[in-house]
């Protein structure tokens, strides 16, 4: 643990009104990511991959034991770092920031589908913030290559889904489709099947799906699951059998257990060149 004061570029803050802290004024009552394509990390194990994740970091505000506690991975950047007690952390904010640990970061680029990607993850309209954070910790702890999302699918750089992911959305590419269910065949084009987790006694049992070389697997939102668009551009319907009275699970844990078993599977990448 380094302390607080023996970092570089420590500035510290006793004004909850700093003009220096625009960034992170009343969090609580407006969206940051759709100011400037800025996102906040909440909590010190999220600012710490952010930290040490490829994405810019604008800044760092938190306590000084916050501080101590980041401050190997603290030390190389760039960026400002405030130093705050918590009573004005909490007035700065608007709210309890029980963690004591922000960081202010920049949204990464649009990207296209990895060409390497194996194993995709997609998401029609799930509104959710903590189901889309959910589904990104899975995807990125079970070896998904990257999360589509359709075009009306909640962000996964809210602070509630950040938060929820653990970080894991700095780690795993995301793709946004534009064009909706158009862009599916465009995945089947680049030779993925895709497979649509479904709650129907008429689609495939789990345990009886083979693996595709290159997959997506598609979830849909809770309560409408996939739309008849959506169902239609399958290559197969899948679903997971479950316990007489059982009618559904969370759209996150259907999507891990769907993907674990994909997983298990995996055929071995084709040596190239």
């Amino acid at each position: 643990m380094i302390a607080a004061a023996a970092l570089p570029r420590v500035e510290g803050v006793e004004d909850p009104n700093d003009p220096r802290l625009g960034d992170y004024r009343h969090m609580k009552d407006r969206d940051l990511s759709a100011e400037g394509a800025r996102f906040v990390a909440e909590s010190e194990l999220v600012v710490r991959r952010l930290l040490q994740s490829d994405l810019e970091v604008s800044s760092v505000l938190a306590t000084p034991l916050r501080l101590a506690s980041l401050g190997d991975a603290l030390s190389a950047g760039t960026y400002p770092i405030f130093s705050a007690t918590q009573a004005v952390l909490d007035a700065i904010t608007g709210f309890h920031v029980h963690r004591g640990c922000l960081a202010i970061g920049r949204r990464p680029p649009s990207v296209a589908v990895p060409a390497a990607a194996r194993t995709l993850v997609v998401l029609e309209d799930l509104v959710s913030a903590d189901n889309i954070g959910a589904t990104a910790r899975n995807a990125a702890a079970l070896g998904a290559d990257a999360l589509v999302l359709s075009p009306r699918a909640a962000d996964p750089f809210y602070r509630k889904a950040i938060r929820v992911s653990i970080g894991a959305v700095f780690q795993l590419p995301v793709i946004r489709l534009s064009t909706w269910p158009d862009d599916l065949v465009r995945l089947k084009q680049q030779g993925f099947v895709v497979l649509g987790a479904v709650v129907d006694p008429d689609a495939t049992p789990l345990p009886a799906v083979s693996r595709p070389p290159k997959v997506a697997l598609m979830l849909g939102s809770e309560g409408p699951g996939l739309s008849a668009a959506a169902r239609a551009a399958c290559d197969a319907l899948i679903t997971i059998p479950m316990a007489p009275g059982a009618d559904s699970l969370n759209v996150a844990t259907a999507g891990a257990v769907a993907l674990y078993h994909l997983q298990q599977a995996t055929p071995p990448r084709q040596r190239t060149g």
